[in-house]
């Protein structure tokens, strides 16, 4: 596989068909799991009727259902370690939501340990609420004695809850794939403690010091070292909260010391939750080739910018696979998961969905953000509205009543049908935003077909300046592997 892929769908379904044997050469992955929920709730009795299990970015829970069942027994009569591991694990826990999670990341390490090259490294990224039990299920996929090290990334963060010692870590299983003596390992080193250093002095730039490489004075040649070896606690700085493009986004030097140590230039680099794309950024930073996988519209949504606002637009050559491509497309995902299809049709746009409670959006789906005065202007607003289904002319009225309310200057309708001639003239009736760029309706009403074709929304172009996504920092090609988040 060439590399350079965003999927959207289920990763365990894209792992069975799209990707092939021993084709990865590094997987990195960060599993969205319900880390704040007490123990008692993730290890009560549930009943397997429960609604569908769903597995979303901003909803990292895991519940025992059905699916979660059928996906039990099928790993069950498969056998092997893993069989076994899961069986004792039913007998510990019994059917609840620590078990499910325990199912579902079963079925996919299975994949994962499939498409991984004899030579290649995978990282397991979580926290110490299911870290242990984690570790048995790889030891279960990997083998014990291709386990290398438990990572501890070591972070400061507000103080919270009581009666504990503040959590301040995450935890990264490192395993490699086979005992293979052609592994990929590139050594990382740490600066000497300070009574060295000023004993031996150096004068080599330590590439694996905590946040940022440093050098320092030699006194002769002879006392030169490369420093000491990567320990396997990480004291890097979390991506700040007002930076976040996603909740639980991961900082770009944490990454990059993963990627620099267990992989080479223009080798194939696996996500398989990639979230807001910080793997996949890293990766395309590094030189290396990419496959990124996500459930989300959101997600692919929020990579597509972040691409193109660090290395610009169309630098970056890739794919985006699973996304509806013509109308009959679009029309099946409307379907069958509406909230999806918003998602989507939104990305078309580059507006962001604007995540409230069903039933609460108070008309509003989207918002796209420009400015049209120049540095220090006003910052502008457009306000979406996304319908699956049947649309009427009452639609738009009460789009015309939200930009109102709201104070925005542009709304636009996105629907599945052709515009009606009632529609058309209520749309009429708003009038125009005006700028120096001339006069913009500010009720449009923009197709899905129109949007497959080509059509845009019409707002000021020359000065614009969409804010609607938080940008990532543009990529230097002389930075090291080891520096602030991008972000």
């Amino acid at each position: 596989m060439t590399g350079n892929i965003l999927f959207y769908g289920d990763n365990l379904d894209i792992l069975r068909r799209h990707i092939g044997d021993e084709t990865v050469d590094l997987i990195y992955l960060d599993p969205p799991f319900n880390s704040k929920a007490t123990y008692n709730v993730l290890f009560a009795e549930k009943n397997g009727s429960q609604a569908a299990a769903q597995f979303k970015a901003f909803e990292d829970t895991w519940r025992w259902d059905q699916d979660a069942a059928k996906t039990y027994e099928e790993i069950v009569e498969g056998g092997k370690n893993i069989a076994r591991t899961l069986i004792a694990f039913n007998e510990l826990f019994g059917k609840n939501d620590m078990l499910t999670y325990l199912v579902m990341m079963a079925s996919r390490l299975v994949e994962l340990q499939r498409v991984l090259k004899p030579t290649g490294s995978i990282y397991l990224h979580c926290d110490p609420t299911a870290s242990h039990y984690l570790k048995i299920l790889m030891d279960a996929s990997f083998g014990p004695k291709n386990f290398r090290n438990e990572i501890v990334w070591h972070y400061r963060k507000w103080a919270t809850g009581k009666y504990a010692f503040q959590k301040n870590h995450d935890v990264l299983l490192f395993y490699f794939r086979s005992d293979s003596r052609k592994r990929t390992f590139n050594q990382l080193y740490m600066e000497r403690a300070p009574s060295t250093l000023k004993r031996f002095g150096t004068s080599k730039i330590v590439s694996g010091h905590d946040e940022t490489g440093r050098r320092v004075p030699s006194r002769t040649k002879q006392q030169e070292s490369e420093g000491v070896r990567q320990d396997d606690v990480w004291a890097i700085g979390r991506v700040p909260p007002i930076k976040q493009l996603f909740p639980t986004q991961k900082p770009g030097p944490l990454l990059e010391r993963i990627i620099t140590s267990s992989s080479n230039e223009n080798d194939l680099i696996l996500d398989p939750f990639c979230g807001c794309g910080t793997t996949i950024a890293v990766a395309q930073r590094l030189h290396r080739r990419w496959i990124g996988i996500d459930i989300t519209y959101l997600a692919i949504t929020v990579i597509k910018h972040r691409l193109r606002d660090e290395f610009g637009e169309g630098v970056v050559d890739y794919k985006v696979k699973g996304e509806p491509i013509a109308l009959p497309d679009a029309k099946v995902l409307a379907e069958q998961n509406p909230y999806e299809f918003q998602w989507w049709a939104l990305g078309l746009v580059g507006a962001r969905p604007v995540e409230q409670k069903k039933g609460a959006d108070r008309g509003i789906d989207g918002r796209l953000y420009f400015h049209d005065e120049g540095l220090g202007g006003k910052t502008k607003q457009i306000i979406f509205s996304v319908k699956a289904g049947t649309t009427t002319v009452a639609h738009v009225r009460d789009l015309r009543g939200v930009i109102e309310r709201e104070k925005a200057e542009i709304g636009v309708l996105i629907t599945m049908q052709k515009m009606t001639q009632p529609m058309r003239s209520e749309a009429a009736g708003a009038g125009f935003y005006e700028s120096q760029w001339g006069k913009h309706p500010r009720i449009q009403i923009l197709t899905i077909e129109e949007l497959l074709a080509g059509k845009r929304i019409d707002y000021p172009p020359s000065r614009q300046v969409n804010v609607t996504f938080k940008k990532a920092q543009k990529a230097n090609k002389n930075e090291s592997a080891t520096q602030e988040p991008l972000l």
